[in-house]
């Protein structure tokens, strides 16, 4: 499930347990009630947004044409191939980019906690390394 303007992710007590447990310093989580499910469920809040998209290696970005949204002037309409610069992460966990808020970042710990929780719906790509060609 996905909340508000910037899709944030709601999650079980088991998702929220990850990120407390991997990424403290990282998230906000806000217990929500999912109407029909007596589960406590949590809203997963990114609270840093880090400028460390690396766009040379990304296979193609997209940015919002000078002009047409004054609110989103210098930020990017879409990315394919994605990729970060991890020497840019400062460590963080858990983050959303800067100028594309529409991607959350997850290290790979956190991933691979998460997976094993399993049935999450979610999808995870690489963001690192060689991109995959399209």
């Amino acid at each position: 499930m996905l909340a508000g303007v910037e899709e944030a992710p709601i999650g079980s007590e088991a998702v929220a347990n990850v990120f407390r447990t991997l990424a403290p310093e990282d998230v906000q989580l806000f217990p929500v009630t999912v109407e029909g499910e007596p589960e406590r469920y949590f809203v997963v809040n990114a609270i840093k947004a880090l400028d460390c998209i690396d766009e040379e290696r990304c296979l193609e970005v997209q940015h919002f044409p000078e002009g047409s949204s004054p609110e989103f002037a210098g930020e990017y309409r879409w990315i394919y191939g994605l990729r970060i610069d991890p020497s840019k992460t400062e460590g963080a966990q858990v983050f959303r980019l800067k100028k594309f808020k529409t991607a959350l970042i997850v290290s790979e710990d956190i991933k691979n906690a998460l997976e094993g929780v399993g049935n999450l719906g979610v999808s995870f790509e690489r963001v690192t390394g060689a991109p995959e060609p399209r």
